[in-house]
């Protein structure tokens, strides 16, 4: 199973561990790809692969049982390894954006209070109509709200990461200004462009009664410009050996401040293992979210809403997103989260608790207020695993 925790708040991931270990029980391999600290937890063996992603990682770190795991110096095990207690020094805010009479799908006439300039956490268990209010109401009634989410980004199939982040502009002037030649040149759609696949890299075939597929244009052979253009070097480097740089490879290459202030970004949200010219259509969903994020980074005075970001992602990733986030927080955007990560909600300034279980039984303001606050109400599902997360109460 890939990540089977997706998308279930932490007393919903202790029934899936028992479901997983009835299945062991009657006979059955079970194989799990997980980054939920719970299930890995819980697991009778651990395969840990790393130490990074891309082409920084597919090396076998950790082989073994959890208390080897938090034993060994891999980022996984440290991660695991840490107590860390609620945050201090929460933002707060005594401006709120009310939402009164909520009724949408199995919310039941409920009114809350989101507080401007400062991350709000969504919480409750699967289906008590979490995304009923923010993405049923909330982003109605403020259809201007910037909406992060996981989706393929819009662009054409020559988009990637130098483009959508304008580094691919920067780059083309250089270019232009080191080999006395027209920047326009280096444009994947112009003259400078592959005439046959005219720039794509790839050709599409169409097959009858089936989708078509891409095959390696043979004229460019993959590199989307034409001879004259590959020619043309920047220290020592032609267009297509840059796009062919990871994020990293290509912020250590340049010295310009601005593309090196842009790709870091990328490289703080754990990117670095992309190639600048690797087409967006071929990222995966947390991938093409955190780009989204990274290009909003610079905007102030803004409605940010996103679905659990964390989906996917590592501890460490978690972390890095988490930098992010708040650095739209400080600079007075106000961020609305739907999240069961407890990572993330320890780190909310507010939270909004739906419950108390799902579908017809949920609906209902079970908590509002900030993550000191919510682990003293045990009773409640989310301040009950909070503080076991917290405090390790495993």
């Amino acid at each position: 199973m890939d990540e089977p925790s997706i998308g279930l708040h932490s007393k919903d991931t202790y029934k899936l561990i028992q479901m997983l270990f009835r299945l062991k029980e009657k006979g059955n391999c079970v194989l799990v790809v997980e980054h939920d600290p719970d299930i890995i937890k819980s697991a009778e063996w651990i395969v840990d692969i790393g130490p990074h992603a891309g082409v920084h990682g597919g090396e076998l770190i950790f082989n073994g049982h959890y208390n080897g795991l938090i034993e060994t110096n891999s980022i996984t095990g440290k991660y695991l390894s840490r107590t860390d207690k609620p945050v201090s020094g929460r933002k707060t805010s005594d401006k709120f954006i009310e939402l009164n009479n909520v009724s949408v799908n199995n919310l039941k006439n409920i009114s809350v209070k989101i507080p401007e300039k400062v991350l709000t956490c969504i919480t409750g268990v699967a289906g008590p109509g979490k995304s009923s209010l923010i993405n049923g109401f909330f982003i109605k009634k403020f259809p201007d709200a910037i909406v992060i989410d996981q989706d393929m980004i819009n662009g054409n199939v020559r988009s990637n990461p130098a483009t959508y982040l304008g580094v691919f502009d920067i780059i083309r002037k250089e270019f232009g200004v080191a080999t006395t030649s027209d920047s326009a040149l280096f444009s994947f759609n112009s003259k400078g462009a592959c005439p046959k696949c005219k720039g794509k890299g790839f050709i599409n075939l169409e097959m009858n009664f089936l989708d078509e597929i891409r095959i390696t244009c043979d004229e460019c052979e993959g590199k989307k410009y034409i001879d004259s253009v590959l020619k043309l070097k920047y220290q020592d480097k032609n267009i297509y050996d840059i796009l062919n740089m990871t994020v990293d490879q290509a912020s250590e290459f340049f010295n310009l401040p601005e593309i090196k202030r842009r790709l870091k970004i990328l490289s703080d949200m754990g990117l670095g293992y992309l190639e600048i010219g690797q087409p967006l259509s071929t990222l995966s969903g947390g991938e093409a979210q955190r780009i989204k994020l990274a290009s909003e980074l610079h905007k102030k005075g803004n409605i940010y809403v996103t679905d659990e970001p964390t989906t996917g992602l590592h501890l460490a990733d978690i972390e890095k997103l988490l930098l992010m986030i708040k650095r739209l927080v400080e600079n007075d955007n106000t961020v609305v989260i739907i999240e069961h990560n407890m990572e993330i909600i320890r780190n909310a300034d507010w939270i909004i608790d739906l419950g108390p279980e799902g579908g017809g039984v949920g609906g209902e303001v079970l908590f509002e207020g900030t993550p000191e606050d919510i682990i003293k109400c045990e009773r409640r599902y989310t301040g009950k695993y909070l503080k076991k997360y917290l405090y390790q109460q495993v």
